[in-house]
């Protein structure tokens, strides 16, 4: 069901870029919660004040609910579409919410949250891959990354209620709170029924026509404008070119094939890996309590700290927001895991000195670099693979790859949540060495493995892989040449521009004889 609310054009686009947004704050909301929650004095007297393993089980088992989630989606994602995997996601989060707020008991609280995590972990699978598949190359990069800049916005809003209920004595000062997470949700849903499905999932079910109208409604051109055509073309080309070996099934995602599908899921997998082992759901979920228990700062400090801390989560995600595009993948996501080291490094010097007579001043110290890491992994490691992703995907396992991705952060996000409390109990000062030596290792693994992806087209995603990196954008600045000259030619009355019907694949054939023709004309 499909209501034009939103029009044509760019009130069409910012209409799915809004939608995108919502749902990752709430994604950011629902993560940051549960930080400030964990230590309300009401919160625990009615959860029996749980140890270090329980309460880690308790605030990671969402994730495992996410994991679950991409699960789901990997099953029945492509079926459904886009705009239904986020109405069902939504109804999985409102459910969750519901149960969680209404908790009295931990059992009842661990299920709501697992329920949660599933509606997340459908949310977070489906979001990237819808903004991606409606929106320009150039932009996709801005676009995409957006929605982790919104993940942001989404913790410090939940980190600042929080505290700001902290004041309010009784359970409403937690039950409020994670309440709260449906407002969010209920929004998605009005937004989505006023967007249409994309147009890349239409024409791979085979419904043309309607794949057509979206792409003229949100490009605001008629079906014979040359941008409408090229798109058309490049994706029932790159359709053709996947189902040469018949629909996929589960067990042919990680083979080898023309287009290395099997890589591609791989490599969508690592770079969620190591948006999550570089540490940050340690700062996200259990900031306020680190700063409580291992630098020894008073719980109110704690929590406006906390709250400072994830701010700069914002504040770095930024940069990418606005510079994504023109800085590419690879050197962020490289610098970034660099300066994350570095601030893990700082930090467990630093705390080192906690038993010493200067301990209470280096263990304060330590605060910095909190700092220097949200703003770093907000400029580089939590934006990026939120792009890279969906985008590196083939058409035909998008979603399923997606969801594999997305599976990893959920899975390792489990994992490091539900070790954080033991870990932190264990090694006070130690634990950030892990965290730096993983973070040293990805600057290598993006080096050697991952390729860049900046400013080219879903479609010619499959190029980069079937014909390489150099090829692709030598031929794409060939390309450009020559068109600059046939607009150039077109303005002067000689020429009108000519276009292959067959995107960027025409570069073999006809765009090769255009040029020639073109210069020898010249």
């Amino acid at each position: 069901m499909h209501f034009n609310i939103f029009g044509r054009g760019l009130t069409l686009r910012v209409a799915v870029a809004i939608t995108c947004q919502m749902a990752f704050i709430f994604f950011g909301y629902d993560q940051g919660v549960f930080s400030g929650i964990i230590g309300n004095p009401d919160w625990l007297d009615r959860f029996g004040h749980p140890n270090s393993s329980l309460e880690g089980i308790i605030v990671s088992i969402y994730n495992l609910g996410m994991f679950s989630g991409c699960v789901l989606n990997f099953v029945v994602g492509e079926k459904l579409g886009r705009r239904k995997s986020m109405w069902l996601a939504m109804a999985f989060v409102i459910v969750g919410a519901t149960l969680q707020t209404s908790a009295f008991s931990t059992p009842h609280l661990m299920v709501a949250r697992y329920i949660t995590g599933i509606g997340t972990g459908i949310d977070t699978t489906t979001t990237p891959v819808y903004q991606s598949e409606l929106c320009d190359a150039k932009i996709r990069g801005r676009l995409v990354s957006s929605e982790p800049l919104f993940v942001g916005v989404g913790i410090v809003i939940a980190y600042w209620f929080d505290y700001g209920m902290s004041f309010v004595g009784g359970s409403i000062s937690w039950r409020l709170p994670i309440g709260c997470q449906m407002v969010f949700a209920f929004s998605v849903i009005f937004l989505v029924f006023g967007l249409p499905e994309s147009p890349r999932w239409l024409y791979a079910r085979g419904k043309s026509e309607e794949a057509l109208k979206v792409l003229c409604d949100v490009y605001d051109a008629p079906e014979d404008d040359a941008k409408i055509q090229e798109e058309q073309n490049a994706i029932l080309e790159v359709l053709a070119i996947e189902r040469e070996t018949g629909e996929y099934r589960w067990s042919q995602l990680l083979e080898r094939d023309e287009v290395q599908t099997g890589r591609r899921v791989m490599l969508a997998y690592g770079m969620q890996f190591m948006n999550q082992m570089g540490g940050i759901n340690l700062v996200v979920y259990y900031v306020t309590s680190v700063l409580e228990d291992n630098v020894g700062l008073p719980r109110n400090l704690s929590l406006i700290l906390g709250g400072c801390i994830n701010t700069m989560f914002v504040i770095g995600s930024l940069v990418p927001t606005l510079l994504l595009d023109r800085l590419g993948r690879r050197r962020p996501m490289m610098f970034g895991s660099l300066g994350l080291a570095i601030s893990m490094m700082m930090i467990a010097i630093l705390l080192s000195f906690s038993d010493t007579a200067n301990g209470k001043s280096t263990s304060a110290a330590s605060v910095a670099f909190f700092f220097t890491y949200m703003l770093t992994f907000g400029a580089s490691v939590n934006c990026i693979p939120w792009v890279y992703v969906p985008e590196i995907l083939p058409l035909h396992v998008r979603s399923k790859g997606a969801a594999i991705g997305t599976s990893a952060n959920a899975l390792w996000n489990f994992f490091v949540v539900m070790i954080t409390p033991v870990i932190t109990e264990a090694l006070p000062w130690q634990w950030p060495f892990v965290f730096m030596v993983l973070n040293l290792s990805f600057i290598a693994l993006v080096y050697f493995c991952y390729p860049e992806t900046a400013n080219l087209t879903l479609e010619e995603m499959d190029q980069l892989f079937t014909r390489g990196d150099d090829d692709l954008r030598a031929d794409k600045k060939k390309l450009g040449r020559s068109t600059a000259v046939v607009r150039s030619l077109d303005r002067g009355g000689a020429w009108r521009k000519r276009r292959s019907v067959s995107g960027m694949n025409g570069l073999d054939g006809k765009a090769d004889f255009d040029v020639e023709h073109i210069e020898k004309a010249l």
